[in-house]
């Protein structure tokens, strides 16, 4: 199910300081770089679903551009076909507009494979390209240690003629994967390990989502990545820490690429290219780096994911539990509330854990303002109105959502027998009880204040388990009346007519692993996953007012949580997911 795009609110936002990541390209602006222009780009791998640290990345990229006037493109990194498809596509596309942004362009790194492919054997022309024939395992061994310079391959210096002969055979369906690949012969000493030839082709004989098979030989990441910046004129590469020792290898490429173009240019071919590139209009593109979004209690590695995905370790990628993008919305985040937190913990140039509590009291916070009040008893027991009279039914006024008067109001039916959850009753009450007890009082929502009946307050099962309770209710106290606000000790009580009760499942869930860091433990990550993390209630009962929710509603089940319809729900069996609790009990 695609969500409809949810609804920003922006009232009461005042003027947001500016990120150090927003300073830098507020200064190339005032510097007149690039014309004045800012275009970024947000280029996901669509090798599986993004999550809350990509959301991150989003922010900035579609932020940034929005900030400051300009332009941000969507741009698939989909250099390798054997973990891309279509729909990873097509989910990290609903993700981002569910966030709330819009992209000017979608672009895909294969729309460059053959500029990329030519520049390649450019490079092999001009000597600064070879194919190597050596295992991945020699090729890593002899690039030596970042205090060790490398030993140059023994295919180093290879012909020219040979290097192109060899190039257009990976290029073939014949050719066997890991028998070749084509380095960039730049310096086997830097210290940089990236420059130490780094592999910038590799043979893949898988069909690709867009090209088919087309290619039997795909550039590397650091290959293509920003030479597709230099073609659309991206001016502000913004990404994640780990980018920092790429950067002088990004720089180098797109130098070279920036020499190619000039011949191509001189020989006539500029039609292919961007008219500010021709022109010389486009200054190139800044990388500027942030930290990355790292959560407790659950875990940001692609690899890791996919495999609880794949080991049906949870429901699928849109589990509730998964920091994913569609699993917070499933689980009943809203759009707003995902940004709030991203803009709480910034951006800086240090990596931090941040706390998972943090994140739900944004949820909490914005859904405060969003969610409708509704009735729900999670864990019921029966409760009878021994004074009321049989038969008889109220309409009740609830009110939707106190933080809003517009929300309105809907009816809730009043009657004598009546669901509440079972916690709300002792029969032998501890002193500090206020909740129904013999002899006690309680209010109900929008109705009455009740007292539990003192000589015969329940009835048991054979096990013991209190299966009825008996109380009466007190005519002169009906919510909203004159004369109704007698004061009593004990607390209001959330309730649900047992005649027109709807029967629900109800999915609560916990943290995804049992431990703060997963992350950084050096034991399997599948041993740390938390065996709580879902408890499914089969039993409760919510108002028939909730019929007619859908997933992406918001709703506050009074004195619970919040909490959402889940894709699973249907008229027949409705089923709603526990977004976040009122108050926030994981760390007591």
């Amino acid at each position: 199910m695609i969500y409809m795009e949810e609804k920003i609110m922006t009232e009461g936002e005042g003027k947001k300081s500016l990120s150090f990541v927003e300073q830098f390209v507020k200064e190339d602006l005032e510097a007149g770089k690039n014309g004045g222009r800012i275009q970024t780009r947000f280029p996901p791998e669509p090798n599986g679903y993004i999550h809350i640290g990509h959301a991150k990345a989003i922010c900035m990229d579609f932020g940034a551009a929005e900030e400051f006037g300009g332009i941000c493109n969507l741009r698939f990194d989909d250099t390798n076909p054997t973990k891309e498809n279509t729909e990873y596509v097509e989910n990290i596309m609903s993700d981002i507009k569910w966030l709330g942004f819009h992209w000017e362009n979608v672009y895909y790194a294969s729309d460059y494979f053959e500029k990329l492919w030519d520049f390649a054997v450019w490079l092999i022309k001009k000597g600064l390209a070879y194919v190597d024939e050596q295992t991945s395992e020699q090729i890593a061994e002899q690039k030596g240690t970042p205090t060790q310079p490398g030993r140059p391959s023994p295919f180093r210096d290879r012909p020219i003629e040979e290097n192109l002969r060899l190039f257009e055979q990976m290029n073939t369906p014949e050719a066997v994967e890991g028998s070749m690949v084509l380095r960039a012969k730049l310096d086997m000493a830097n210290p940089n390990m990236h420059f130490r030839d780094p592999i910038i082709y590799r043979i893949i004989q898988i069909p690709h989502h867009r090209t088919g098979t087309k290619w039997h030989c795909y550039p590397m990441y650091d290959f293509a990545h920003g030479q597709s910046d230099y073609f659309e004129g991206v001016t502000h590469s913004i990404c994640t820490l780990e980018f920092v020792p790429h950067r002088p290898l990004y720089d180098k490429f797109v130098d070279l690429l920036r020499e190619y173009i000039k011949e191509q240019i001189a020989e006539g071919k500029a039609g292919q290219y961007n008219p500010d590139i021709v022109d010389q209009k486009y200054d190139g593109t800044r990388q500027i780096e942030f930290n990355r979004l790292n959560l407790t209690y659950t875990v940001m590695s692609k690899r890791k994911l996919k495999a609880l995905v794949d080991e049906k370790l949870v429901n699928g990628w849109d589990d509730p539990r998964m920091p994913t993008v569609c699993g917070m919305r499933r689980r009943g985040y809203s759009s707003q509330s995902v940004r709030n937190f991203i803009n709480a913990i910034g951006y800086t140039k240090f990596d931090a854990l941040n706390d998972y509590a943090l994140l739900e009291s944004n949820v909490r916070d914005d859904l405060n303002k969003r969610a409708t009040r509704v009735s729900a008893v999670l864990d019921p027991v029966k409760l009878v109105l021994t004074n009321y009279p049989e038969g008889k039914t109220e309409e009740m006024e609830a009110v939707n959502n106190p933080e809003n008067e517009a929300d309105g109001t809907h009816k809730v039916t009043f009657s004598r027998e009546l669901w509440i959850e079972r916690d709300d009753f002792m029969e032998v009450a501890e002193k500090k009880f206020q909740r129904l007890a013999p002899g006690k009082e309680v209010r109900l929502k929008n109705a009455y204040i009740i007292k539990c009946d003192e000589e015969h307050p329940c009835d048991k099962d054979a096990e013991g388990r209190v299966t009825t309770i008996y109380a009466t209710y007190d005519p002169e106290t009906r919510s909203g009346q004159p004369g109704a606000d007698r004061k009593i000790k004990g607390k209001t009580l959330h309730w649900v007519n047992c005649q027109d009760a709807v029967k629900a499942e109800v999915r609560l869930y916990d943290r995804l692993f049992s431990i703060e860091n997963p992350g950084a433990d050096e034991r399997d990550f599948r041993e740390l996953l938390n065996p709580q993390s879902l408890t499914v209630l089969h039993d409760s009962v919510v108002e028939p007012f909730l019929k007619e929710k859908q997933p992406g509603d918001f709703l506050q089940f009074q004195r619970i949580g919040y909490f959402t319809p889940d894709l699973d729900s249907t008229p027949e069996h409705l089923v709603f997911n526990k977004t976040v609790g009122l108050k926030d009990t994981w760390k007591r």
